[in-house]
């Protein structure tokens, strides 16, 4: 009588339908190592557990979460003026509303956030702005634009301009020049009356309202005073139109020959801080050229405005009325 067995699982109960015994002939037409692994795995799979799958992949990142997390909050405070609620802050974070008031207490321990209990909401702490103060004494606004200056440059190829208002005059800054034989050419500390200058429109035109009318109410010019344009309607819808383009025009009102093309670089709190200009010749600067010239030193002007630290006057939040 031959010795007959029964194969057995690694759990100790015996495998069925397998096909072979010990002792036994094997039917060729089947396929006995199939026949094992299948059912080694049916058997598997009824105990052992299924595993998880990770619906974010790993960050492998060097970045702290918990510090990118107080950072991201800090930012989300710093473009709302009025404050967040808990819940609002939480949700523009994309956080839980318990991890956001852990991160928001450990700030206010710090003092760079508070919280107004009369109302419920959070806002930028004082040391928030001493440690940015701490960057705004550490800059030099000159050499941080020249460097965007020489990009603006190589773009356009005609002479770049850096200015800024002191009372109803234009001075300049800096400039760089063009490789053009025939090229605008400014000293830097010279200076220019606003109404003429591509530099001083821009500059007029990004006021605030309620400053510029104050400004205009102040204005006493003599009759014969060149300044006297800045009150005229007509000199007020130019204005307007720098408003609406971006950009502001000087048509050879300085210099006969010349055309400026410019736009405004913007301080941390939403106010004209300088511009910018691009200068050459009437032949160069066609009618056609003056929009992409406009665009491009926009541009340029808001990238100074962003590494500057600046904001533009549409992305600072008003203070709310009181009824």
């Amino acid at each position: 009588m031959p010795l007959v067995c029964q194969a057995v699982n690694i759990l100790g109960k015996p495998f069925h339908n397998m096909g072979m015994t010990v002792g036994c002939p094997v039917n060729p037409y089947e396929h006995p190592r199939q026949d094992r692994k299948n059912t080694l795995n049916e058997t598997l799979s009824k105990v052992a557990k299924p595993l998880k799958t990770r619906n974010k992949p790993i960050d492998r990142s060097p970045q702290v979460q918990s510090l990118t997390r107080a950072l991201v909050i800090q930012e989300i405070l710093a473009d709302h003026d009025n404050g967040l609620t808990l819940t609002e802050l939480a949700g523009l974070a994309h956080l839980p509303t318990s991890t956001t008031h852990r991160l928001l207490t450990t700030l206010e321990n710090r003092r760079f956030v508070r919280f107004s209990r009369s109302t419920n909401l959070w806002s930028v702490g004082v040391q928030a702005f001493v440690v940015g103060n701490a960057f705004a004494r550490s800059r030099n606004f000159v050499p941080l634009a020249k460097i965007f200056m020489r990009h603006l440059m190589d773009q356009a190829g005609e002479t770049v301009n850096l200015a800024t208002q002191d009372n109803e005059e234009i001075v300049y800054l800096a400039q760089v020049e063009c490789r053009e034989m025939m090229r605008a050419f400014v000293k830097p500390g010279a200076r220019t009356p606003m109404y003429c200058s591509a530099v001083g429109k821009a500059l007029l035109a990004a006021q605030p309202e309620a400053e510029f009318v104050r400004a205009q109410r102040q204005r006493s010019f003599a009759l014969n005073d060149p300044n006297a344009v800045l009150k005229t309607p007509q000199f007020l819808s130019t204005l307007d139109k720098v408003r609406r383009c971006g950009y502001a025009l000087d048509d050879e009102e300085q210099s006969i020959g010349m055309r400026c093309v410019a736009a405004v670089i913007y301080d941390e709190n939403g106010d004209p801080l300088a511009a910018i200009s691009v200068s050459g010749p009437s032949a160069r600067i066609t009618n056609e050229r003056i929009p992409v010239l406009g665009a491009l030193v926009a541009k340029t002007c808001g990238d100074i405005t962003t590494d500057f630290g600046g904001r533009l006057p549409g992305d600072i939040d008003l203070p709310q009325r009181l009824s």
